[in-house]
């Protein structure tokens, strides 16, 4: 008898179990964390770039790399406005040249010198320039990058305290999806090959559209409705299972810049679509620890991949508090 009741319990609470696991609930205390030093991002900024990647550059795909490689001029342009350690990642794809462009903030690393605990680690934001072809790409993934370039003018103003390496990343879209042509494949496998063991790796990978509507949000498994918004209002962190302290570490030092913008953060396998669709999954090749952050995408965006993903459909105060989420992230991995 009592080994059925056990066994019954065990049933009940095994999905109450495996829900904190993928949501990573914290508690009050948890969520306040004293910030020194936020700054503000620029809803006015962020629409204007989104404009101008996304017209200027609208056809800057993998059939079209003379337009691919204007949009990463335009990216490194930008950075340079902000610091001098500007640089490209070169590589070739058939007989192309393809590029990540690279900014790097706060304390410079010397891997050549000897540290009494290592050196430190850096901090890695990414975000992919590129589109699917036909696409203006203003949410996939505009929105991605001129999150990066506000961080650099942040980081201009307040250096952070650790290093952080700001990356945009050149074909992530297909017909590159997957393979090792991706941007960030390459990025990932550099960092392996030097030894370099970021502290984590930020990728924003769709950020700027919002519905509050009822049902406006969507969930690979209709189970989630149970325990996440049925409003598309919040911003996602999106981790693998087994890394759910970090994902939940994420989501704490992200809500707390504006409690009242909801943060949700999801711990689950690979196996789950859309929890790999992007550059993140490139850095857990080589068991580097790495997030997604995103409006979670086609689960919410109907233009996704559509002529119709266009910055009139974006929300830049949204993504203004993404932004300065994200750099109260940077604030806490610093201590």
């Amino acid at each position: 008898m009592k080994k059925a009741i056990i066994i019954l319990i065990s049933l009940l609470l095994a999905p109450a179990a495996l829900a904190v696991w993928l949501k990573q609930p914290f508690n009050h205390e948890m969520s306040e964390i004293k910030l020194a030093g936020l700054s503000k991002a620029d809803p006015a900024r962020l629409k204007a770039d989104v404009e101008k990647l996304s017209t200027d550059y609208a056809t800057r795909h993998f059939g079209d790399v003379k337009t691919l490689n204007l949009a990463a001029n335009f990216i490194q342009a930008e950075f340079q406005k902000t610091t001098k350690r500007v640089t490209l990642q070169s590589y070739q794809v058939d007989s192309e040249q393809f590029h990540n462009v690279i900014a790097r903030f706060g304390p410079e690393i010397d891997y050549t010198a000897t540290y009494e605990n290592g050196p430190p680690k850096p901090v890695i934001i990414g975000a992919h320039y590129d589109v699917e072809a036909e696409t203006m790409g203003a949410d996939d993934n505009a929105s991605g990058v001129v999150g990066l370039l506000e961080l650099a003018r942040i980081f201009a103003e307040k250096p952070p305290s650790v290093p952080v390496e700001l990356v945009a990343y050149t074909l992530e879209e297909p017909p590159n999806f997957r393979t090792d042509s991706m941007g960030s494949r390459h990025h990932a496998a550099s960092l392996a090959q030097a030894g370099i063991t970021p502290e984590l790796v930020v990728v924003l990978e769709m950020i700027g559209y919002y519905n509050d509507a009822e049902n406006s949000q969507e969930y690979p498994v209709s189970l989630l409705k149970w325990f996440y918004p049925k409003r598309g209002d919040f911003i996602g962190v999106v981790g693998r299972f087994s890394a759910a302290p970090t994902n939940k570490m994420v989501k704490m030092a992200m809500q707390s810049a504006h409690p009242d913008f909801p943060v949700e953060s999801i711990s689950a396998p690979a196996s789950m679509t859309g929890i790999d669709f992007s550059d993140h999954a490139s850095y857990w090749l080589h068991d580097i620890p790495a997030v997604m952050i995103t409006d979670t995408s086609f689960y919410r965006n109907p233009n996704y991949h559509k002529p119709t993903d266009t910055a009139d459909t974006l929300d830049f105060e949204h993504m203004a508090k993404v932004v300065e989420s994200v750099h109260a992230l940077v604030i806490y991995l610093g201590g």
